[in-house]
């Protein structure tokens, strides 16, 4: 068990850090203190209390990044409750679901996405409030919390009368094995599960973080990763809630060209990224420029590199997915300051690291020392390929309403199944060499389930099988249809593609922006298969 517990972290930090700026909409002029934080998570602590929120309640969470999301994230964790971040992309009927299935009592949303929601397909929900200004948008049939919102302000006073003061903050008494958290994995009905993660499991994580020192108090971040996401949340908000560290929210697609700007104006301590942009930037800015081979252009490269980032930064973490070879061996080679780490939502997320000193090259980090273990599901784990497992502090609890499929990630003696396969070294450091699950990783670091997308295409006209996989980017579903429907209707074969265009406009409708197919390709035969009938998926991921 870590000995510094979850919540008093924060009692403590909001305390310290009173004065300091802490939260910052990017473009706005409004920045939080530290103090204001407090404040509002002192009202809305008010109002769960007039509400008869009880401790273990779930609260949904979803909205684009924001001050006010991470005010409420920390309003719901600081008062024993348990949050369920859910990811904005989400298609709506997802939204539905993990509301539901987690049981949450009340709803934060942005009121661009509670417009798309149904208030009879959330009936358990009692309260939905805005997070653009915390008013209440819907109650249930019997409450009355939009009343008790109108005297908030009057019951502030009652309880703060000369003002709510650092002295005022006090925060939920709850051990470190209790849940806080519940992250989902993923939307749809059948696919989600969702992880339940202790105070202690995200204590471990934001306690590691600061014995690296890569970040101090009164020092600034640019949040640009989805927070609904374990990596983003716990190092682009717990761990700067934490330290006094001051976040801007980006709050709008990171673009190459957006994050530049945001990168120069806010000049950050420590910069969180996703292969895919680190990747882009070198395509567009030094790949063209390879041919001048030299020591010093090496070093000239660097350089605008690093000024472009913001010039101020200590290390850039990469983290969500394998990042191409080429790239990661010239950013080494030009000595930039960056480093891969490996993680997954069940560990909340982080397993392993370098500094950026130590990194080596086709590794993510060795394991983190007196948190975490690891081994290697092989009898030579230094050399061949086996399952990666893990246990210790950071590891979750186990998926919420879901006994099997807890059953299913962990080993009888306790260890948690990455399903990810890899080697390591004589230094416990980790070499990822393939990947057992498929998930594929969005242009902005969202998760994606190419089963989920699969299952829904099976279901559209003369599709008999499908596999979708990522192609220079995009998506592409590849069809195997069914002919035997196709000729008994006496449907040409050479009308298949237009049809297949329309199953793929019907298929987008039901997917977040980040999941949609850019096209269907037909294929001959049907895709192989292992003998329990699964797609050999290995075999088409360069098709």
């Amino acid at each position: 068990m870590i000995k510094e517990n979850f919540i008093k972290i924060y009692e403590e930090s909001f305390k310290e850090n009173w004065a300091l700026p802490a939260l910052t909409d990017y473009g706005k002029s409004k920045t939080f203190t530290f103090g204001d934080v407090a404040t509002e998570i002192a009202r809305i602590h008010l109002l769960f209390h007039e509400c008869q929120v009880r401790r273990g309640d779930k609260i949904a969470l979803i909205g684009k990044d924001s001050s006010r999301w991470c005010i409420a994230y920390m309003a719901v964790v600081t008062y024993g409750a348990i949050i369920v971040p859910i990811l904005q992309d989400f298609n709506p009927n997802d939204v539905h679901h993990i509301i539901n299935h987690s049981e949450s009592v009340f709803l934060f949303v942005s009121d661009r996405i509670w417009d798309s929601l149904e208030e009879d397909k959330i009936e358990e929900v009692r309260g939905v409030f805005s997070l653009s200004d915390y008013r209440c948008l819907h109650q249930r049939d019997g409450e009355n919390i939009q009343k008790l919102m109108k005297s908030l302000d009057e019951k502030m006073t009652e309880k703060y009368p000369d003002g709510f003061t650092q002295e005022d903050i006090k925060y939920a008494e709850l051990d470190n094995d209790k849940v806080v958290e519940i992250n989902y994995t993923s939307g749809t009905t059948g696919f989600s599960k969702g992880v339940m993660l202790t105070g202690n499991n995200l204590a471990g994580n934001v306690t590691y973080a600061r014995t690296l020192d890569l970040l101090f108090r009164g020092e600034r971040e640019l949040c640009f990763l989805p927070l609904a996401h374990a990596y983003s949340c716990a190092f682009n908000l717990l761990v700067p809630m934490a330290f006094g560290v001051h976040v801007y929210l980006l709050g709008k697609v990171p673009s190459p060209k957006i994050l530049l700007k945001a990168f120069e104006e806010v000049k950050p301590n420590l910069i969180l990224m996703v292969p895919l942009i680190l990747e882009k930037i070198y395509k567009k800015m030094i790949l063209p420029q390879l041919n001048k081979r030299t020591l010093k252009f090496y070093a000239q490269i660097r350089k605008h590199l690093v000024d472009a980032l913001g010039g101020r930064f200590r290390e850039v973490i990469v983290g969500g997915a394998a990042m191409n070879q080429e790239v990661t061996d010239f950013l080494y080679k030009i000595k930039f300051p960056f480093t891969i780490g490996y993680g997954m939502t069940e560990c909340g997320p982080l397993i392993s690291y370098d500094h950026n000193n130590e990194y080596v090259p086709g590794s993510c980090g060795q394991i983190l020392k007196g948190i975490m273990k690891v081994r290697i599901d092989s009898e030579d784990p230094y050399n061949k390929v086996g399952e990666i497992q893990v246990s210790g502090e950071n590891v979750m609890k186990g998926y919420y309403k879901n006994d099997e499929a807890t059953q299913n990630v962990f080993t009888e003696d306790g260890w948690l199944r990455t399903g990810d396969l890899g080697t390591i070294d004589h230094d416990n450091r980790i070499f990822i060499r393939g990947r057992s699950k498929t998930m594929i990783l969005g242009a902005s670091g969202q998760n994606i389930y190419p089963e989920e997308i699969e299952s829904k295409l099976n279901n559209l006209p003369f599709v008999m099988e499908s596999l979708v996989v990522e192609k220079n980017g995009k998506l592409i579903g590849m069809v195997y249809p069914d002919y035997d429907t196709v000729d008994s209707t006496g449907i040409s074969h050479t009308d298949l593609p237009v049809i297949m265009e329309q199953n793929r406009i019907e298929l987008n409708k039901l997917l977040a922006p980040y999941e949609t197919i850019s096209e269907i390709q037909l294929y001959p035969t049907e895709f192989e298969k292992t003998p329990k009938k699964s797609i050999k998926r290995y075999l088409y991921s360069n098709y």
